[in-house]
């Protein structure tokens, strides 16, 4: 007899049955969550914690009634295993699965929906059977372009994290292929990872991070040694690299709001220093998490009477206008041009982010605004001969771009008239 059958003429029993046949999931072999393979996966690793999986089931009680199906509304469902974002057996059968695999789960109400059940679809206290088929797994990803990602090996202890500024102890373990390459204990501040070898991508990664875990990072070269490569890791430009880390311990670094004015100026000041020695560097990433650090303590700070006010606009101001010259290097325009604007709101006759956001705008083919930018440098500064070569600049990139515009529409309606006597001769010799 096949489970369903049983199960319509007696659940128990094809529970029973069924906890025969299966094996035991659950990390306390409490038989909670009990699995029969029904077709094995491809050879290979299986998903970890924090892995974006994707999967199709279907639910039923012990009775055989159905009470929900993925491929009934004919898409598959997705979430990050192992983050509490589902039932419970949900994130311990879908971890011991492989890609393509299909199995029956057998859960029991602690697993699944409790002691409250679901109204009107799952009675209180049932246990009840999912089938899944594991389509995919992916990593976690940490960063908005793809360029870190992350895979648990062991889950961590509670829920604080480490934050910029916090100083952590990890051990390294760093691969480009299957070359190890990097192998250590090191201590470092969140934020100045670079100071001791550690690529950005770690140093990213870490605020994502609980005590005790272990994880795989997969770095993109942005987030690993970049188009220098690392010589002394013999990591040449460009490449892709992977770190094991395991976190042993941290200590946060106090937040904006545990901080008195006195305490965030006097931060200030060194982490303005340690933001300038990573420009001189050209560590412009690196530099801009020093920046925003500044602009976060300060930038609804007024202070007690106009000296100590001047002091903080002047922190926070140069923090935007820092912030402006490293976004220009590593090509994000629109944050330049968003720095730039937050200081001429301000001051609207500063030079630097009047020419920083004349430059963006250049570079991003704004020609009429950036022009605007520049003639405005030379109200405020005529001898500014930077801006003069920037508007003559414009000027030629507007006069292409006319040329450009003027030779498409040319041919356009070139184009235009050559079907037009096309279709001319065929009415004609169609009347003859």
């Amino acid at each position: 007899k096949t489970f369903c059958e049983m199960n319509k003429k007696n659940p128990s029993a094809a529970a029973a049955v069924f906890t025969a046949k299966g094996i035991d999931v659950t990390p306390n072999k409490d038989q909670g969550v009990i699995k029969v393979v029904k077709r094995q996966g491809d050879n290979g690793d299986r998903p970890m914690i924090g892995d974006k999986v994707t999967l199709h089931y279907t639910g039923k009680l012990l009775s055989g009634k159905k009470f929900d199906c993925s491929r009934q509304r004919k898409e598959p469902f997705c979430f990050n295993v192992g983050k509490g974002q589902v039932l419970k057996a949900w994130d311990i059968g879908v971890l011991s699965m492989r890609r393509g695999e299909v199995c029956t789960l057998l859960c029991k109400p602690e697993y699944a929906y409790g002691s409250a059940g679901n109204p009107d679809k799952i009675p209180p206290n049932s246990s009840v059977v999912f089938e899944m088929e594991l389509l995919n797994f992916e990593g976690e990803v940490l960063s908005e372009d793809g360029g870190i990602i992350r895979r648990i090996k062991v889950k961590g202890d509670g829920y604080s994290n480490p934050n910029d500024g916090a100083n952590v102890d990890v051990h390294v373990e760093g691969r480009c292929g299957d070359r190890l390459f990097d192998c250590r204990d090191v201590s470092f501040t969140v934020g100045q990872g670079e100071d001791k070898g550690i690529p950005l991508g770690v140093d990213r990664a870490m605020d994502k991070m609980q005590k005790g875990e272990c994880c795989l990072l997969q770095l993109k070269p942005k987030y690993g040694f970049g188009n220098e490569g690392k010589p002394e890791f013999k990591i040449g430009p460009d490449k892709e690299i992977a770190y094991e880390v395991t976190l042993k311990d941290f200590t946060r670094a106090k937040e904006s709001w545990e901080m008195d004015l006195s305490e965030k100026l006097e931060l200030t000041a060194a982490v303005k220093s340690k933001g300038n020695q990573y420009v001189k560097a050209g560590r412009y990433h690196q530099a801009v998490i020093q920046y925003q650090r500044i602009i976060s303590w300060l930038e609804l700070e007024c202070g007690s009477g106009m000296e100590q006010y001047k002091k903080i606009q002047d922190y926070v101001m140069t923090a935007h206008l820092n912030l402006a010259l490293c976004f220009l290097r590593l090509k994000e325009f629109s944050q330049v041009v968003d720095n730039c604007n937050k200081v001429i709101e301000q001051d609207a006759s500063n030079e630097k982010a009047l020419y920083r956001r004349g430059e963006a705008r250049l570079l991003r083919n704004e020609y009429n605004l950036a022009l605007l930018d520049f003639q405005r440098v030379l109200e405020v500064n005529p001898s500014n001969r930077a801006a003069r070569g920037q508007i003559s600049k414009c000027q030629n990139k507007m006069k292409e771009h006319q040329a450009q515009e003027k030779m498409i529409y040319a041919n356009m309606f070139q184009k235009f008239a050559e079907r037009d006597s096309k279709v001319s001769e065929e009415k004609k010799e169609s009347y003859d």
